[in-house]
């Protein structure tokens, strides 16, 4: 295939957009533990009766029917706001449909958790504001029954037979079934695309002191897990495709020559999803063919395909930040906070958003962290543990966080809506040093139980 024709199509799948004008606007994306609190596995039947009452009561529209029958993905049609399972039935989410205002956001999402909790306690169930299901052990732990979470579910088993990458994979490849984000979507222009991506690249460390909130008992060190679950698995068999851009980006030609080095490894053919051994874009549409598995219904078969442009719809990546095809940059790395603070995640990004010159300087000159010889990636990974690195300076990190959250509540201020009191919780983050994560273990170390805190961060 010729390389302009390809180059082409990344450009319109991916920077065209961000030339369109258009207002600044947000989409959220919250995916949430399901938790049985009687500590045993939770019965899909029971998340299938929630969804059919949330269905009737707020009127949405199945666009999703899993292998049974069942719908896992249902949306408002007039707001664009879903409610989906992310993976598995014992991780729900809740996106929101794109708008400008975080408060009407909140009063939506609001609104449908306090429906589904009430439902949910009528069986001693609850969601939870927590980035990893605290009975993911307990759980079952099994995809959605739909092509895409079949395949997803496949692919990332098969790193066993993967001994030629170079990296030390993870024993949990159902990680998908247990951890939850907390992600945002919010539109960016073409003449601050670049400037974004590597000033809140800069920003990834100081985001995981911030945010961490996915401990998991298996990597007792990390604080955050997720990202590390994501990235030592098959998702990060090409480092390309996950975490952050470990150079900086010159202009779009840079970002666009960074995709074609990113890879494919599913695709679907006659409504079937093939999984392959990944390939980078820039190799994958010089093969003549491809040979992957695709699941008949019963088992896994082998089958050879011939690379055709539209492929390019399946390249599917997780960077920490993301170019989507809708002209948004989607911020990926925050876990599901604390329901009280499910706004927090959001309103921190948008908010800096609209201070990025001033988020620029003050990470391009910073000293707190930087220039001493690690990399952002080396950085976002020390400062998602427990321990701090042992350069890290306590007074003058605090000191830095609160800068930082200060330029959000600047920004926010800025569009006149009042949303500055979303993040007035990190001011306190930022003073002690603490998150989420750092919270609950020291607070189990302490006396309380696990079910302390599932019950904690599940409150409004």
């Amino acid at each position: 295939m010729r390389q302009e024709t390809i180059d082409r199509a990344i450009y319109d799948k991916y920077i065209s957009r961000t030339l369109e004008p258009r207002p600044r606007r947000i989409g959220i994306e919250i995916e949430m533990p399901v938790v049985d609190l009687a500590k045993a596995p939770v019965e899909e039947s029971v998340v299938f009766a929630m969804a059919e009452a949330f269905r009737e009561h707020f009127g949405f529209e199945p666009v999703s029917i899993d292998a049974n029958g069942q719908p896992n993905s249902m949306a408002d049609p007039v707001t664009g706001d879903d409610l989906s399972f992310d993976c598995s039935y014992s991780n729900l989410e809740l996106s929101m449909g794109k708008g400008s205002d975080l408060f009407v956001l909140k009063k939506r999402f609001e609104e449908y958790y306090r429906f589904i909790n009430r439902f949910f306690a009528e069986y001693g169930y609850t969601l939870t504001g927590m980035g990893i299901n605290p009975h993911f052990n307990i759980n079952r732990n099994q995809p959605v029954p739909n092509e895409r979470y079949r395949m997803l579910y496949h692919y990332l088993h098969s790193y066993k037979s993967h001994t030629e990458a170079d990296m030390i994979f993870h024993d949990r490849p159902d990680f998908g079934t247990f951890t939850s984000a907390s992600q945002v979507q919010i539109d960016v222009s073409h003449d601050e695309l670049i400037d974004v991506i590597n000033v809140f690249g800069l920003l990834e460390p100081y985001k995981s002191l911030l945010f961490a909130n996915s401990y998991l008992p298996e990597f007792p060190d990390l604080l955050c897990s997720r990202n590390m679950l994501w990235e030592r698995s098959m998702q990060g068999y090409n480092p390309h495709n996950v975490g952050m851009f470990e150079y900086k980006l010159r202009d779009t030609d840079d970002l666009l020559s960074y995709i074609k080095t990113q890879s494919i490894y599913c695709t679907m053919r006659d409504g079937k999803y093939i999984d392959f051994t990944p390939i980078p874009v820039i190799e994958f549409f010089d093969r003549e063919s491809v040979t992957g598995e695709y699941f008949d219904g019963n088992e896994y078969k082998k089958v050879t395909f011939s690379p055709v442009l539209e492929d390019l719809e399946y390249l599917r990546t997780f960077k920490f930040e993301d170019l989507t095809f809708r002209g948004t940059i989607e911020f990926r790395s925050s876990c599901c906070q604390p329901i009280k603070d499910s706004m927090t995640v959001a309103a921190f990004h948008i908010g800096l958003l609209e201070n990025v010159p001033a988020l620029k300087e003050l990470l391009e000159n910073d000293d707190v962290i930087y220039g001493r010889g690690y990399s952002p990636s080396e950085l976002q990974r020390a400062f998602s543990m427990r321990v701090l690195p042992v350069f890290a300076d306590k007074e003058k990190l605090s000191a830095q966080l609160t800068r930082i959250v200060r330029l959000a509540e600047e920004g926010l201020v800025k569009r006149g809506k009042g949303e500055e009191e979303l993040i007035r919780s990190l001011y306190d983050r930022a003073a002690r040093l603490t998150n989420p994560a750092r919270e609950m273990v020291e607070g189990i170390e302490s006396g309380a139980s696990l079910e302390d805190f599932i019950l904690r961060y599940a409150q409004i």
